[in-house]
């Protein structure tokens, strides 16, 4: 009868490894060669860090969907609507809304006043050393909440492909993501980068249709009678409601106030994807760029909705959560269900595909604000030439790949989207004040910037780690440990608006006046682009 899950054999996915990772490895190589290609034309900082701003939107746009879209999307998201249905969804829901806010706020202002990172915006009318040293700051610690969130994602997912459940077996396999991932950067840059999420994009959001669409044919294409068939299955009509993971007390609700403060706001101000604006040459295809994201992502997560619920109701809550990766297992277990082996294999690849391309987007963003903002602007002041610079950011990536190593291996097992919730909160809290404040507030001070970052950033660090994420619950980072002082998992609703008010506090306090001649030139290129084209073509 439809609607009754058949039991997903775990055990017989062992026996689909080689063809699993002969689609991964062709994946890699066709990749590789890709960004060998790219890599001939980085001659310059420019090339490097924003593909000498050669992408057109449309391109740049498939790209941002490809950076955006990452493993929490699909294996985390898939899994939460999977276990917790309506709940899981709001996920899909944060992540896309939050994309108007990008659109609207920062896409075109930011194209027009940056170089290469976010450091520049905000440095623009403000004191140069202390602004970019926290800004770099910030921008490396949300890249690494980001990475640890796609490192656990390869870590649950090989240990469903190969049925490894030992922590040496998994922490091999997220060494072996990073050492790609370092590999790409290195090689390729931003172009390269820029192809191998494009590739992905297209990958992923046609995977998701295949699955989303043979979904709905088994049920007659009635989303009414695939809700019933995750109910049946599930045994658990409260899937359908609200409340199922966040209704339950009145902390479980304020954590989901927290949690879509930081989806809503965070996106506006994550550094790897306001770094792709700059890989356009006019801020009109930046903001084209945007439209065409989200067109693309919302797509994607129309697919997740039926995904989740379609894991739910063939695959069954209790065999996702008891696989090897528990609910980030949801998605493939769903395509060896649907389409066996074959199914499985491409849908793995494109899944490894979405972490490559991830992480390797964030690396670069975190390997050029520190060698763009920290070495070039504050160490050497201005003085080093592009090819040292260059230099110092490939290394930099091999510092961030082997970080995001360890701390993948320790976050593994952790639900990948809830990880980069974190992330967004960590980046809502330490970059979107200033850069509001830094657009549309005139009498904004460099005080008010480091106050409202480094605050911003320290309150979203310090909650999180005496969370329930870190210690004191059964799905804790540290299990046998508990020093969770504040009872949210994510500290959003609490250091969101204390950075806004510090950033105001800072500058209200602040003696110093700003230059008011730089102030009337940031407002007036941040709206109408003039002079945005000759600043950042040199």
């Amino acid at each position: 009868m439809i609607g009754i899950a058949t039991a997903v054999d775990v055990a017989a996915l062992k026996e689909t490894t080689l063809l699993n990772m002969g689609v991964f490895a062709l994946f890699v190589a066709v990749t590789m060669v890709i960004v060998f290609r790219a890599s001939r034309n980085n001659k310059t900082a420019a090339d490097y860090y924003a593909a000498g701003r050669s992408f057109t939107g449309s391109q740049n746009g498939t790209a941002i969907a490809g950076d955006y879209l990452s493993a929490a999307s699909f294996l985390g998201i898939t899994g939460a609507i999977a276990i917790n249905g309506y709940d899981g969804f709001m996920y899909s829901i944060g992540f896309l809304v939050a994309w108007l806010v990008a659109l609207l706020l920062v896409a075109e202002l930011l194209r027009n006043t940056g170089k290469f990172t976010m450091a520049d915006v905000l440095s623009f009318r403000l004191k140069q050393r202390p602004v970019r040293i926290a800004a770099a700051i910030s921008t490396l610690a949300v890249c690494f909440f980001y990475l640890l969130a796609q490192m656990a994602g390869a870590g649950s997912l090989i240990s469903l492909l190969l049925g490894i459940s030992d922590w040496g077996g998994q922490a091999l396999v997220i060494i072996v993501v990073g050492a790609l991932m370092i590999m790409y950067v290195l090689i390729g840059g931003m172009k390269g980068t820029t192809w191998v999420q494009i590739i992905k994009a297209v990958l992923l959001i046609a995977g998701a249709a295949v699955m989303t669409l043979w979904v709905l044919a088994i049920y007659g294409f009635n989303l009414s009678s695939l809700l019933g068939a995750a109910v049946e299955t599930a045994n658990n009509p409260a899937v359908l409601n609200p409340g199922l993971q966040y209704g339950k007390t009145e902390t479980s609700k304020l954590d989901f106030m927290s949690l879509g403060l930081a989806l809503v706001l965070g996106t506006a101000a994550l550094p790897h994807v306001l770094m792709r604006f700059y890989t356009v040459p006019t801020a009109k295809e930046a903001r084209k760029s945007v439209v065409w994201a989200i067109w693309l992502i919302g797509l994607f997560y129309l697919f997740t909705l039926v995904l989740g619920y379609g894991a739910a109701a063939l695959v069954g809550p209790e065999t996702i959560r008891t696989a090897p990766g528990g609910v980030n297992a949801a998605a493939p277990l769903l395509a060896f269900h649907l389409g066996g082996p074959l199914l499985l294999g491409f849908i793995s690849a494109v899944a490894f595909a979405t972490i490559l391309a991830v992480v390797a987007g964030l690396t670069i963003t975190a390997a050029a604000s520190f060698a763009h903002d920290i070495y070039a602007s504050v160490i050497s002041k201005g003085k080093a030439d592009a090819d040292t610079e260059v230099k110092v950011a490939r290394r930099t990536v091999v510092v961030i790949g082997v970080l995001a190593i360890l701390g993948g291996i320790l976050a593994n097992g952790q639900n990948v989207a809830f990880l980069v919730a974190l992330a967004f909160a960590v980046a809502a809290s330490a970059n979107l004040p200033t850069i509001v404040y830094s657009l549309f507030w005139r009498k904004f001070t460099t005080q008010g910037a480091v106050w409202s970052m480094y605050g911003g950033l320290g309150a979203a660090i310090i909650l999180i780690i005496f969370s329930p994420v870190v210690s004191g619950g059964a799905t804790s980072m540290i299990k046998d440990a508990n020093f969770a002082l504040f009872p949210l998992s994510n500290p959003g609703i609490v250091s969101i608006p204390l950075a806004f008010f510090l950033g105001w506090l800072g500058t209200t306090l602040d003696k110093k006046r700003e230059d008011s001649a730089k102030q009337a030139e940031m407002e007036v290129r941040s709206l109408t682009g003039v002079g945005a084209e000759k600043a950042v073509n040199h």
